[in-house]
């Protein structure tokens, strides 16, 4: 099979890779939509060290090329032996918890391979992701597509959108909140969707008016181009000077960041989804004296994806429409040269 690799340097390859089969425990999925995702880039951009690969981004522990793509979404096409039924079987629709560690520490038992303290393979970056027909990945972090979903939702869910409702949930969002989200990137634009449909007051805000105008269109209910204008003073001035009671940044820039910080009303809660730069804060007067909760939010667990996806599926939340781009594998080279402007909503890459 032909599976998409990151070079470095704003290149990739379509490089070829054997056909997948299971171990025990394990299962091969049939990818039918891989999700292109704002991270992705950082493996796509990363300086080469000569060697023709981008140093130990997008490299496996034996140092061999990886496949990308970190939202899968597809049916199970073989298992594993041990495999129960109960587990999976041949034909089912399910996306990937894009983690495994070690399966038995508190963090894997409870969906959150990601915080394995023994180390953990990401798909798509230290193990071979989505950005192919096959992938092969332990049963156990597999999740359930419900039936009113697309393959393509699925992906969405498997990351960006995951990570926005993730979030949302973390900051303890209600319907009777003003929520300021800073970056309207694939994160953003979800965090716009789902604030909307749990009854938020929305405010987006964003440098590109490409972006602000999907934010519009996904239900914000008011936008802020950061770029022309201070973006605390005009949270400031649609609070009645009082500030938000809850902002989300998925920029995950410094200015994004303190930006966030300061829009916030005394009592709020500020969330930070975004991964970047470093930010500055005066602790005493921008947390203490406001008596400020910031909470940290990194993906979610295999708990928190099936959530995600019910909830999209019982509100009938357009989660297809962050698409705004449908690629096949051999246009993968042109997709990312577009997704790298940052000025689109997600490409998703169909089989």
């Amino acid at each position: 099979m032909q599976g998409v690799v990151f070079l470095g340097d704003k290149k990739l390859a379509l490089q070829h890779f054997d056909d997948p089969t299971p171990g025990p425990g394990e299962v091969v999925l049939e990818i039918k939509a891989s999700g292109m995702c704002g991270s992705d880039l950082k493996f796509y951009r990363a300086a080469t060290d000569g060697s023709g690969g981008a140093g130990s981004l997008g490299l496996g522990g034996d140092g061999e090329p990886v496949i990308a793509g970190h939202e899968p979404c597809g049916i199970v096409a073989a298992v594993g032996a041990g495999v129960t039924e109960r587990q999976a079987r041949v034909g089912d629709r399910v996306m990937d918890h894009h983690y495994a560690g070690c399966g038995v520490c508190n963090d894997c038992r409870t969906g959150w391979s990601q915080l394995c303290p023994d180390g953990f393979t990401v798909y798509g970056a230290t193990g071979h992701g989505a950005h192919a027909k096959y992938m092969k990945v332990p049963v156990r972090t597999l999740v359930t597509l419900p039936d009113e979903l697309s393959f393509a939702t699925g992906a969405a869910i498997s990351c960006g959108t995951g990570t926005a409702f993730g979030a949302l949930r973390r900051i303890g969002l209600t319907g009777t909140d003003t929520i300021a989200i800073f970056g309207q990137g694939p994160v953003g634009l979800s965090a716009v969707q789902l604030a909307t449909a749990m009854g938020a007051r929305v405010i987006a805000l964003d440098v590109g008016p490409e972006r602000l105008a999907l934010a519009k269109s996904y239900g914000a209910d008011v936008c802020i181009d950061a770029a022309a204008d201070d973006p605390v003073a005009a949270i400031k001035d649609l609070t009645h000077g009082a500030g938000v009671e809850k902002a989300l940044d998925c920029s995950g820039a410094s200015a994004g960041r303190l930006a966030a910080v300061k829009a916030t009303r005394t009592w709020g809660t500020v969330g930070f989804v975004g991964e970047g730069g470093d930010v500055t804060l005066n602790v005493s007067q921008d947390m203490i004296r406001k008596q400020l909760t910031i909470v940290a939010s990194w993906t979610f667990s295999t708990v928190g994806q099936a959530e995600c996806a019910r909830f999209v599926a019982d509100r009938k939340i357009d989660v297809d429409s962050l698409f705004t781009h449908h690629w096949s594998l051999d246009q993968a080279e042109e997709a990312y040269q577009l997704f790298d402007q940052q000025t689109t909503g997600k490409g998703v890459i169909l089989f």
